[in-house]
């Protein structure tokens, strides 16, 4: 994984005058906690503090010309991921299918036609290992679609080798049964009603069946020593055994032993959309990481509202949780991804409460995932495809720019593009680069716990990150007005300020709308 030197944060965050505590250029004194300290950290493997970015590839950028993204056009700007800081990519469904999201799966075993060849996949993996970037990609084992070879033989009979891959109605079953969210669990026609947690067209695997699960491995290992992948995005992993929470939690271990075995460093985060308490067993010898929801939704209500609420005592709560299951769990942070109204959308066009989403998002702790196009504040609201809307590149369009969807939002002289925003030292897009640099460069913020702070203010979010002897005290302003904030008896230096706008006197901090200030005592 790529380490960024405190030399090389210091010289582009210098660029931008945010870095303040000393009066004229130069490095910061080198102490334990510099790049060689965090090569050394004893970790299960570098996943815990990787900066992800989730990519729908049929909106990312097209090299073709047929207006779909494609595998090509990822690796084409492998070099923009790894400038904004990138060290891991989350790839959403890119097997055959007949959808366009691909959740419905035709072959496990190769990719959508539309995206591109197995060749051209093995060249983007090279391309991203050069550069130091991992890449995990979904893998959908709870169900297949309808249109699945394996589904289409054991619909046409009940004495097909495939029937019993599949959940079937008997006599007991209740066809008017629904899920959670109100869904009908049962589709079809007697004597075919298939089961499935999310709609008709994704019948589920009956993972009761041996030969279910060894397939599922059988998939898994492929891709890990075959195609190179270093893991797994799983999705829908809580539904695996839709009634017993326990077999899905035998079934998560036997797959993690598995890939292992082929690659111990292999990184499994599993989609669990529920609370703390449910997705917390799922760490115990079974998926290395599941998503916090919890947090997502936390920092949305943080910024929207300008108060900080109970965002800090409920992830320490939940990380806790965790800690009960596991001593090695990564915390896989976020604020929308591709199920989810996007941030900005969230928070109705307001710039200044992205970059404070921002910037809490990479200097909590965790392994923080961007949803591509966060980073230029791009807008998207349900229904799903108008939230996977094509990534804007140009400023007037241009070679590249994807076309599989009229896009709803996004649009006209005030829509977002990367072409606009790299030339602006105020973006968004450099505001993300910003936190991600600053973060690759402090120890406390990769690998370092979160405490509470004694220093509060309506208004504010603060917290302590904790790393050996390293104390560094963060400092948010969410709010629209200066904050004057009364740090007591606390004194140390200030490495790192969004704002030259602020004052630090007599234990008075004075810190203008939107920003944040960080100060190291130790």
């Amino acid at each position: 994984m790529k380490i960024f030197s405190r030399a090389l944060l210091f010289s582009f965050l210098l660029s931008f005058g945010i870095i303040v505590g000393c009066t004229t250029p130069q490095e910061p004194k080198q102490h334990e906690g510099t790049t060689e300290a965090i090569q050394q950290e004893d970790l299960i493997s570098s996943y815990p503090n990787t900066v992800f970015y989730e990519i729908f590839v049929r909106a990312f950028y097209d090299s073709t010309g047929d207006g779909i993204g494609d595998i090509n056009g990822m690796t084409s700007k492998l070099d923009y991921l790894q400038d904004l800081g990138v060290e891991g990519i989350w790839l959403m469904p890119i097997h055959p299918s007949p959808s366009y999201h691909g959740y419905d799966v035709t072959d496990y075993y190769d990719v959508h036609p539309e995206y591109g060849t197995m060749e051209d996949f093995k060249t983007f993996m090279e391309e991203a290992h050069k550069r130091d970037i991992k890449v995990i990609i979904d893998l959908v084992v709870n169900h297949s679609s309808i249109e699945h070879p394996y589904f289409q033989d054991a619909i046409t009979s009940e004495d097909s080798s495939y029937r019993d891959w599949y959940i079937w109605a008997d006599e007991e079953a209740n066809l008017r049964e629904r899920g959670e969210w109100g869904q009908p669990f049962w589709h079809g026609e007697a004597p075919n009603n298939y089961f499935s947690v999310f709609w008709g067209g994704m019948p589920d695997f009956n993972f009761y069946n041996p030969e279910v699960r060894q397939e599922m491995i059988n998939i898994g290992r492929y891709w890990l020593e075959e195609v190179g992948v270093d893991g797994f995005r799983l999705d829908a992993a809580k539904h695996i055994f839709p009634k017993d929470k326990d077999q899905n939690l035998v079934w998560w271990k036997e797959f993690r032993s598995a890939m292992e075995a082929v690659n111990p460093d292999v990184f499994l985060v599993g989609e669990v959309w529920d609370l703390p308490q449910v997705a917390g067993p799922y760490l115990e010898d079974g998926l290395h990481s599941t998503f916090n929801f919890d947090l997502a939704e936390e920092i949305l209500r943080a910024t929207r509202s300008e108060r900080a609420g109970s965002l800090v005592p409920k992830l320490i709560r939940s990380l806790q949780t965790f800690e009960r299951y596991a001593s090695d769990f990564v915390d896989s942070t976020f604020i929308t991804n591709h199920d989810m109204n996007r941030v900005m959308s969230e928070l109705r066009g307001n710039t200044d409460q992205a970059k404070i989403a921002a910037s809490l998002l990479l200097t909590l702790p965790g392994s923080p995932f961007i949803y591509y196009g966060e980073e230029i504040g791009m807008e998207g609201a349900k229904p799903d495809e108008h939230i996977r809307e094509p990534m804007l590149w140009y400023e007037n369009g241009g070679d590249g720019q994807t076309a599989w969807i009229k896009p709803k939002h996004n649009i006209g002289t005030e829509a977002p593009s990367v072409e606009a925003q790299l030339e602006d030292p105020n973006s968004l897009l450099n505001h993300y680069k910003t936190m991600i640099y600053l973060r690759r460069s402090q120890p406390a913020l990769l690998f370092g716990d979160i405490v509470e702070s004694n220093v509060k203010e309506q208004g504010a979010l603060t917290y302590i990150r904790t790393h050996n002897d390293e104390e560094l005290h963060v400092f948010h302003n969410l709010s629209k007005g200066e904050l004057e904030i009364s740090l007591g008896e606390l004194a140390g230096n200030v490495i790192f300020t969004s704002t030259t706008e602020y004052s630090l006197t007599d234990g008075m901090l004075k810190l203008p709308a939107y920003s944040t200030i960080i100060l190291a005592t130790n």
